[in-house]
């Protein structure tokens, strides 16, 4: 097949605003829906009694409830004309989302970092998620409106020069390009901004899995047990578990042990021989569940502990994963394995990915993909930020989201050409962000009546933690 000129690229970027017009993107579109029917759909097949505290963390702010609420963003993006340009994308990618972690070769490296929802999709679909997040989170810090708009506008516009200038690299420059620390520190921020980037790295650097293992185990006749802490961590068999009677019957049954070795062998198939090896070295000592974040509250999520020959430890997760919001909205390729498509998402997504990345399926058929829980990783406390430090983190988030969606596409010279070297795309965006941003807190008001009226049922953490006595 012949290649196609970077002149043809370019054609076909600009072909692409015949499609969707850049000052189009400023459209939310009409939004006739029920947002609780959304909700209780992506709440389907939880973990019921964790159904609660998915709710009860949402309700804190319009911010938590934006962070838990993909599923409705997916549905109103798919009523808005798109441009075709369809690629991997995050799925997820809000302003959350993003954070350093240590790339094999030990370097802190700045990086997208969730991955459920990866799919492919119209690459706007993720700046329109990041461009939202900022407005909503501005607002939930009582910034004002020009300070708000001035976010999207530095995100679209760092994500604009970016990709103009990835539309300039070769394939190869692209997929080793990576934003390390130092780096992030030179172009991103001021002087005394860069101290205080140091010092997270010298914290991200202390989160190792020997610094863990203090926190959350202890020596149990022979081997490491990991401590309860319902609601957050728990046996699933233990007295505080809170799965169903139902369902802890199932795994008393199928024998939990045998279930673990199932899953664990097909784990490591989908290992190259080299991590195979690795992981040998390790001996399995305890399994627990999780309960993580805001939207996969909920989702099966379990902590295994290992040791090798020298007592030394490596935490793994193993996270549920269910077909994505955006696969759901967006006619995306039929997928065999939900695991395998997060995997897959975040390798080509990510400059350097986790050495541990694996998928496998559990128990009644449900879907995980394994990860290294909390290796030197770091996020953003936004609201700590001033607006100076927020402006550079914008920046640094669109940056982060072209590279991204330059190395898993292929497609630089495109985008670069749609979007174009004015403002125009980047004003559509701000005036999209804060009518989104507008819907959002319409829709958590929605949500706060369904939670008082009891259609909902929203509990805390510590109010569930209050029904233990560990």
């Amino acid at each position: 097949m012949k290649a196609s000129t970077i002149a043809e690229r370019e054609a076909r970027g600009r072909a692409a605003r015949e499609h969707s017009k850049r000052s189009s993107h400023r459209a939310v579109g009409e939004l006739q829906r029920n947002p609780i029917e959304l909700l209780k759909q992506s709440s389907a097949g939880r973990v019921e009694n964790l159904v609660p505290l998915r709710y009860g963390r949402m309700a804190v702010s319009p911010f938590t409830f934006f962070r838990g609420t993909a599923i409705l963003q997916a549905h109103d993006l798919s009523k808005v004309p798109d441009t075709s340009l369809r690629m991997p994308i995050c799925g997820d990618g809000h302003l959350m989302n993003f954070g350093g972690f240590a790339t094999p070769e030990r370097q802190l490296v700045f990086d997208l970092n969730d991955f459920d929802e990866v799919s492919v999709g119209p690459f706007e679909w993720d700046l329109k998620r990041l461009s939202a997040s900022f407005v909503v989170a501005a607002r939930h810090m009582r910034l004002s409106r020009g300070a708000a708009e001035s976010l999207v506008m530095t995100a679209v516009r760092s994500y604009r020069d970016r990709m103009a200038q990835y539309a300039q690299c070769g394939a190869l420059e692209l997929w080793y390009d990576r934003v390390t620390f130092d780096l992030m520190a030179e172009t991103a921020l001021t002087p005394e901004r860069r101290r205080s980037v140091r010092r997270g790295m010298e914290k991200a650097a202390s989160r190792t899995h020997e610094n863990l293992l203090e926190k959350m185990a202890s020596p149990d006749g022979g081997r490491w047990k990991i401590h309860d802490a319902p609601p957050a961590l728990f046996h699933v068999l233990g007295t505080n578990t809170l799965f169903t009677e139902q369902e802890t019957e199932t795994y008393r049954k199928g024998n939990v042990d045998k279930m673990v070795e199932q899953v664990w062998a097909e784990y490591r198939k989908t290992m190259s021989h080299d991590r195979r090896e690795l992981l040998d070295h390790f001996t399995m000592q305890d399994i627990v569940f999780k309960v993580v974040g805001v939207g996969s509250v909920g989702t099966r999520c379990l902590v295994m502990l290992l040791v090798d020959h020298r007592g030394k430890p490596l935490f793994l997760q193993l996270k549920e994963a269910r077909p994505s919001v955006i696969a759901q909205f967006y006619k995306s390729p039929a997928v065999k394995h939900e695991g395998e498509r997060v995997v897959h998402g975040q390798r080509m997504l990510q400059a350097a990915s986790d050495i541990f990345l694996g998928w496998a399926t559990g128990p009644l058929g449900r879907h995980f993909y394994f990860r290294q829980l909390r290796d030197m990783k770091l996020s953003a406390n936004i609201e700590l930020f001033d607006s100076d430090l927020l402006d550079g983190y914008a920046r640094l988030c669109g940056w982060i989201m072209a590279r991204a969606h330059a190395k898993a596409s292929g497609q630089a010279i495109e985008i670069s050409s749609y979007i174009g070297r004015g403002d125009q795309f980047a004003e559509a965006l701000t005036g999209y962000a804060a009518a989104y941003a507008d819907q959002v807190e319409r829709d958590y008001e929605v949500f706060l009546k369904a939670c008082r009226s009891g259609e909902l049922e929203a509990r805390t953490d510590e109010d569930m933690a209050a029904d233990f006595r560990v």
